[in-house]
């Protein structure tokens, strides 16, 4: 079965647009005490100091190129205390903007589930616990200085995505374009991005043909469902396509009862606003 769909994105990237349009207006002091609460009993230097910490654990894991002939450097060759201390200021500012733009402070029940994400989720658990050891096993550094960047990336990447207050312009801009060119033949005459995509089921088995597979995406069973799920939610008139994935004429039923050649409203992720069609399934 393959269900072929074309989107439409009027894109704009919330990681570059957010280092110069939102954090650009918190500075940090480099070599005093940081200035959110979380931080007490914690000075910048302190803070830089774990960070070369445990930027020496990445770096001792880190694969030197066996083509180069040169020994593997210190870490100190390769990252300079500028760069460290830019490390620190980018989660601090992170921090403070969850506060001040959209007073969601980071809270200690935040930073323990995130401590317990990371463990659950690690890949390398025999590096995880040489960065805890690096911090001393201590729970408040590894919290502050492991937890908080990634916690305090990940959040303020969400909530500067989805604020209007940032890309209201842009929105009006993507709908107005969909207005001008309202269907699917004029789909590639807008200003946003025009690209097709083919999902295609696939248990494994080799490829059909080497042009297919550059401009298909295969999925397994539970992503086929996924991808069913959602274009039947966007393309079957409202009607729920819940089905038990068990019985094979209810599957059948999703895959009908998806409309093609009619394009979406206007909807939104995290990178782009975008307005998507299928054209065609099999």
């Amino acid at each position: 079965m393959k269900t072929k769909t074309a989107f439409l994105l009027c894109a704009a990237s919330a990681c570059t647009m957010l280092a110069g349009t939102l954090l650009a207006f918190l500075p940090v002091e480099a070599g005093t005490k940081a200035s959110h609460p979380a931080a007490a009993g914690l000075t910048f230097a302190d803070r830089v100091a774990y960070q070369h910490a445990i930027e020496e654990v990445y770096w001792r894991h880190r694969i030197w190129p066996k083509e180069r002939p040169d020994p593997k450097p210190s870490l100190d060759a390769v990252m300079s205390q500028a760069q460290l201390e830019k490390k620190v200021e980018d989660y601090l500012r992170n921090s403070q903007a969850l506060e001040d733009y959209w007073h969601r402070p980071i809270t200690a029940e935040q930073l323990q589930a995130e401590i317990d994400r990371i463990a659950q989720h690690s890949k390398q658990p025999e590096v995880l616990r040489e960065l805890f050891e690096a911090l001393g096993n201590d729970p408040f550094l590894i919290a502050e200085c492991l937890a908080r960047p990634a916690l305090a990336k990940r959040l303020l990447a969400s909530w500067y995505a989805y604020d209007r207050r940032f890309h209201d312009e842009l929105r009006q801009r993507a709908k107005a374009d969909l207005q001008a060119h309202p269907v699917i033949e004029q789909m590639n005459q807008t200003s946003g991005t025009y690209s097709e995509i083919e999902f295609v089921k696939s248990d494994g088995l080799r490829e059909e043909n080497s042009r297919e597979a550059r401009h298909s995406v295969r999925l397994n069973n539970r992503e086929w469902d996924e991808t069913v799920q959602k274009l039947g939610a966007t393309f079957s008139n409202g009607h729920p396509v819940d089905v038990d994935a068990g019985v094979p004429s209810a599957k059948d039923a999703r895959i009908t009862r998806i409309k093609t050649g009619v394009l979406s409203a206007l909807q939104e992720d995290e990178r782009s606003y975008y307005a998507s069609a299928v054209l065609s399934k099999t």
